[in-house]
């Protein structure tokens, strides 16, 4: 727990409260226990670092008085909340003057990193998409499936196929079957961490420092920075109503297009038929790859669903992509690749180098809700709730501003993008700081593209609503009204 320098000399008995409070005092400020984290009790501390229990004890009512800590009588330390700005200095002051030596891959990363910010807490609404309420996941199915998982005994703990539990990929052979009209052999599919690793992997291995690939403009700003990371340039391709605007690909030549067809990220257009032969075509004579990113197809609310690019005539060249991210919740990270015959043992070498295989206890987890017809009845139930959620979104924005808004994307996913004609694309920045004052948090569109929007176009804001409830949906649009109404 508290990870002391070495000291052949020093036992640990002799350790002294000085020595345990800096201890604590430099992982407090490296975050070690979190923002506000529980710290362990002066009894168990003492138990596990050999001291005296009043060691310890002087040692924690120094981090008090420092205010590094709170206590309480009868409860575990607490790390202070004011100690996260502190850390944060802390941790910046002590950056190397040595030069690091980075591979090419490190030097383009570093130029152009993901953001990964913290989902900030106590809002009274977060329109933040990706994430999901709580009280959808179906703990208790969940439950019983881990725990079956847990209680066969294996022969032997060994590792497992890297592409992933045949029982798993049995059971999505069937489930994309008959939900989504895929078909494919079962060895055509590689179970991965989430969908992310799934574009990491399509990445190392079609990819190479400059080539091209195509991107929906907007579009998932993380596909881009894991394709642009091999060194590979970015060809913008402009969205519509429809989706990927496929006329604009003649004379385009890439290695690889990334879209997301179902339900276009972020605008939410369903690619028509028409297009999705022209986008195949396309990808044959440029004998290049498609990568068919079908996020959250599960949900679709009022249009009937087109079959898949994979399910087409000449899809041989697509790789299509799922994850449960969207059913069930982004912290399982599971996901899954169904690629060409061909492609199949390279991307089970390529998984093996990575981490061997996804977790097992949940890929049979996931298998035996699938297998049980469990996964369809919850895909069913989430799937009315988030109808619900986004009836309630759509009536209060059109509540609160009438025709000052306009709305795309209902017709499938988790999320709508609101345009707010009154509220010109300069004045982005206050609104998104002032409705946080507030308590309310919004993400505007403008960052998923990949060229800079035209300063007097409106604001654009994508708005998820599968993590909130019908109230906080209503009083947040009610205070987001109030924030444009206010502002200059």
């Amino acid at each position: 727990m508290i990870q002391m320098k070495p000291n052949p000399g020093r036992r640990a008995g002799r350790m002294g409260a000085r020595q345990i409070y800096e201890a604590l005092r430099n992982q407090i400020l490296a975050r070690v226990y979190g923002i506000d984290g529980l710290l362990p009790s002066s009894r168990a501390l003492a138990g596990e670092m050999g001291v005296a229990r009043s060691t310890v004890t002087v040692a924690y009512e120094q981090l008090a008085a420092e205010g590094f800590i709170e206590t309480r009588h009868g409860a575990r330390p607490r790390v202070a909340r004011t100690v996260v700005d502190r850390g944060r200095a802390r941790a910046s002051s002590r950056t190397s003057a040595r030069k690091v030596r980075l591979s090419a891959f490190g030097e383009r990363l570093l130029q152009d990193p993901p953001r990964w910010t913290e989902p900030p807490h106590r809002l009274i609404a977060n329109f933040r998409y990706g994430e999901l309420s709580a009280s959808d996941f179906p703990v208790l199915a969940w439950k019983k499936a881990v725990i079956a998982a847990m209680a066969r005994r294996p022969e032997r703990l060994a590792y497992d196929d890297p592409c992933g539990s045949l029982r798993l990929r049995t059971a999505l052979q069937g489930y994309l079957w008959r939900s989504r009209s895929v078909r494919c052999d079962v060895d055509q599919i590689v179970v991965v961490n989430g969908s992310q690793q799934g574009l990491d992997i399509c990445a190392r291995l079609l990819l190479d420092a400059g080539d091209r690939f195509v991107m929906e403009d907007p579009g998932y700003q993380m596909a881009r920075h894991t394709f642009a990371a091999t060194g590979a340039e970015t060809v913008p391709i402009p969205v519509d109503a429809d989706g990927l605007e496929t006329a604009r690909l003649d004379g385009v030549e890439a290695r690889l297009a990334y879209v997301t067809p179902s339900h276009q990220y972020p605008l939410g257009g369903v690619m028509p038929i028409g297009r999705r032969h022209q986008l195949l075509a396309w990808a044959r004579k440029a004998e290049a790859y498609v990568i068919e990113d079908d996020y959250d197809s599960e949900y679709r609310y009022d249009t009937k669903p087109i079959p898949p690019l994979h399910a087409l005539e000449g899809s041989d060249n697509v790789i299509y992509l799922g994850t449960v991210s969207k059913t069930l919740s982004p912290t399982l990270r599971i996901g899954y690749l169904i690629m060409p015959a061909g492609l199949r043992p390279l991307f089970a070498a390529a998984k093996q180098i990575m981490d061997r295989h996804t977790p097992l206890t949940e890929q049979d987890a996931l298998a035996a809700l699938l297998e049980s017809g469990a996964y369809d009845s919850h895909i069913r139930r989430v799937r009315r709730r988030n109808a619900e959620r986004q009836q309630a979104l759509v009536d209060a924005l059109h509540r609160r501003f009438g025709d000052r808004v306009r709305i795309e994307g209902t017709a499938a996913g988790l999320h709508v993008v609101a345009w707010f004609d009154g509220v010109p694309q300069k004045r982005e920045d206050a609104l998104v700081k002032a409705a946080r004052a507030k308590g309310v948090g919004i993400y505007p569109v403008s960052a998923l593209f990949v060229g800079v929007r035209r300063s007097r176009e409106p604001v654009g804001l994508i708005m998820g609503y599968s993590a909130l409830e019908t109230a906080q949906i209503e009083r947040g649009c009610k205070l987001l009204a109030q924030t444009v109404d206010e502002l200059d």
